[in-house]
């Protein structure tokens, strides 16, 4: 960690360092992890002029409160929210200029869950087979953020670019998810599908970064009992035994044995990261131009 730092002093409900995360390791049981609203994190690191891959903070509805220790410019993005700078408003979605000993607060959302703050020269942890990303699942990477904490920054990349505003896509009422269907489809029936794709699901409060849940009607088996214990990818829709599918997010677990009936395209996987508990979910059929039952998701054993 450098010398350069930033204080936490407030970590609301839950923030955690998050990058692109680390593929390439399920075959150790480890989860790609990384940031849920790729898209929001990739743009608050090209406002602050860092790469892609530079770690950010990721918040959860309640945003965060951190005070720089070096003078440095900022991002937030993802949820909309209220942004300060010791108390005077500053842009969302725009990079701000923030001075040594200075508090910028990313304040509660306003539509969605996942705000993202970068700095120039990203959060300095260190890394874990190859990401800074905290994974809630298997405990990899640094800790969630506490009241407290101690982050370092590293050496800014480049100045950050001159923006009047950024395209933000907004929060949906709605969650229209495709799915491309199997492996495990044939586990249900033809009525258990249907009820995939004209049910009326929403977003349960149980729902977290390793997977959404739904509430709503259960799909009907046409066999019972578990598989043996299979791989699992990101986006992978499981049906456990009450019947109501979980989508799978970054810190999914990399093998399981209930049926997964279907994947969802990781496109779509941004918006399910901001959608709030009681949001409409609808499952449909793959779109023009996606996989569709002729080229079936196959999850196997990675």
């Amino acid at each position: 960690m450098t010398d350069s730092a930033l204080t936490v002093v407030r970590a609301g409900a839950l923030t955690t360092v998050q990058d692109l995360g680390r593929p390439g390791h399920a075959h150790l049981g480890v989860p790609r992890s990384g940031a849920l609203d790729q898209p929001a994190h990739r743009l608050a690191n090209r406002l602050v002029g860092n790469p892609e891959a530079a770690a950010t903070l990721e918040t959860t509805l309640t945003g965060c409160a951190v005070r720089l220790r070096r003078a440095a410019t900022v991002a937030v993005t993802g949820a909309p929210c209220p942004v300060t700078v010791d108390g005077r408003p500053a842009p969302w979605g725009a990079p701000v200029r923030v001075p040594a000993g200075a508090v910028l607060e990313a304040g509660p959302a306003i539509h969605g869950v996942r705000g993202y703050l970068a700095f120039g020269g990203g959060v300095d942890v260190e890394p874990m087979l190859g990401s800074r990303s905290t994974d809630m699942l298997s405990g990899l990477g640094p800790p969630p953020v506490t009241d407290g904490s101690v982050l370092g920054l590293g050496p800014p990349h480049r100045p950050a670019p001159a923006v009047d505003w950024v395209p933000y896509p907004g929060v949906v009422p709605e969650l229209v998810l495709p799915v491309v269907p199997g492996p495990r489809d044939d586990w249900f029936t033809a009525a258990g599908l249907r009820t995939l794709t004209t049910g009326r699901f929403r977003v349960s409060a149980a729902s977290n970064r390793i997977g959404l849940r739904t509430e709503g009607p259960a799909l009907e088996r046409a066999r019972e009992g578990e598989l043996p214990s299979e791989g699992m990818v990101l986006g992978a829709l499981q049906v456990p035994p009450d019947g109501r599918p979980v989508l799978f997010l970054a810190d999914h677990p990399t093998t399981g044995g209930y049926p997964v009936v279907g994947v969802v395209p990781e496109p779509y996987l941004a918006a399910a990261a901001q959608a709030l508990p009681g949001t409409p979910v609808r499952f449909t059929p793959p779109r023009p131009g996606q996989p569709s039952r002729g080229s079936r998701v196959r999850t196997g054993r990675r």
